[in-house]
């Protein structure tokens, strides 16, 4: 059984890839007690037991452990996420993997010298419903597809960030940080490497620390379609989930629409999608689509066939992230 070790316990999302990780057959054999949030190491020894404290270099040199989870403070990541390559060692990271394009290609320049794995855990890959949605695109069912909405707010939750959160070197930016799931999203829908960025705008409305990014829109055009996407901070605490994640798709065929979190007083739970035809609309509920992520790690740790690094789209969205948080137009409102 594939065995990790999961370093730098900074952000919740480690509880979710060591999850999906041992589900899918991995085990983890111990986690670095190094962090800058405490709280998410009580989180995760609570919830993981079995998994050690034992100290980042003998993680490191371990030569019985394949790879590692990697949920730093994100300016970190990439030089831990090399490290690990040169050691011996995969890598799957959280979001975002990177903070600048010169980490970005050292990391690509370590995965080619190594020959290692690095796969940044997106949100396509780990959701029921966009996996629905892509294989409803792809089918023809909405013919040729024009048009990708992507709506993506989030919760600040600001008692459980840790000051790193604020910091924008820390995370690279709004765009870089929660956009990288949109853009993702947008190039896989539209089967593109790559996007032309036709508009791309960064809102600061007044989220303290002043100049925190709170807000921002993307506008992108493939060679097919365009696709427009909104993030923000701005989740109201009387909602029942972080956000209220939508996804809108036009083809010449079809509509669809995903609702990821909630149906707001609607149907219960979430991966909730609609479809309209030119005979009918339906709705289904992605619940039970299978999502193979953790599980299409691990075959490539074992076979090396390139999944997670499909031709180089990880790096393609990542260097696109960056690219519209770097030409991104800063709008800052006056307030009375």
């Amino acid at each position: 059984m594939p065995r990790f070790a999961a370093i730098g316990l900074d952000h919740r999302h480690v509880y979710d890839l060591t999850t999906g990780l041992r589900a899918a057959g991995a085990v983890c054999v111990g986690h670095d007690p190094e962090t800058t949030d405490p709280r998410v190491l009580a989180g995760f020894c609570k919830r993981f037991p079995d998994a050690p404290a034992v100290a980042r270099e003998r993680l490191l040199d371990d030569p019985s452990i394949d790879f590692i989870v990697l949920s730093a403070v994100p300016r970190d990541r990439a030089g831990i996420a090399i490290d690990a390559m040169r050691r011996g060692k995969d890598v799957m990271v959280d979001k975002p993997g990177v903070t600048t394009l010169d980490q970005l290609a050292a990391v690509e320049a370590a995965v080619q010298a190594t020959g290692r794995i690095w796969s940044v855990c997106l949100g396509r890959l780990a959701s029921p419903a966009v996996q629905a949605a892509l294989e409803v695109a792809r089918s023809g069912e909405l013919g040729r597809l024009i048009s990708l909405t992507s709506l993506a707010p989030h919760r600040l939750n600001r008692a459980l960030r840790p000051a790193w959160f604020f910091e924008r070197d820390a995370y690279g930016g709004i765009i870089n940080d929660i956009g990288v799931h949109s853009i993702d999203q947008f190039l896989a829908f539209a089967d593109a490497a790559d996007a032309t960025i036709a508009a791309s705008t960064i809102g600061s409305f007044g989220t303290p620390p002043a100049g925190f990014e709170d807000f921002a829109e993307i506008t992108l055009r493939s060679a097919t379609m365009t696709g427009t996407m909104r993030l923000d901070w701005f989740t109201p605490d009387g909602l029942p989930d972080w956000g209220d994640g939508r996804l809108f798709l036009v083809g010449t065929e079809g509509t669809l629409e995903l609702r990821k979190n909630l149906d707001i007083d609607g149907k219960p739970g979430g991966d909730h999608m609609f479809v309209a035809g030119r005979q009918r609309t339906r709705y289904q509920n992605c619940t039970t689509m299978p999502v193979t992520y953790y599980r299409d790690f691990l075959d490539d740790l074992r076979d090396r066939n390139g999944r997670m690094l499909d031709g180089g789209r990880v790096f393609a969205v990542c260097r696109l992230a960056l690219r519209c948080q770097a030409l991104a137009e800063r709008f800052a409102p006056v307030t009375a």
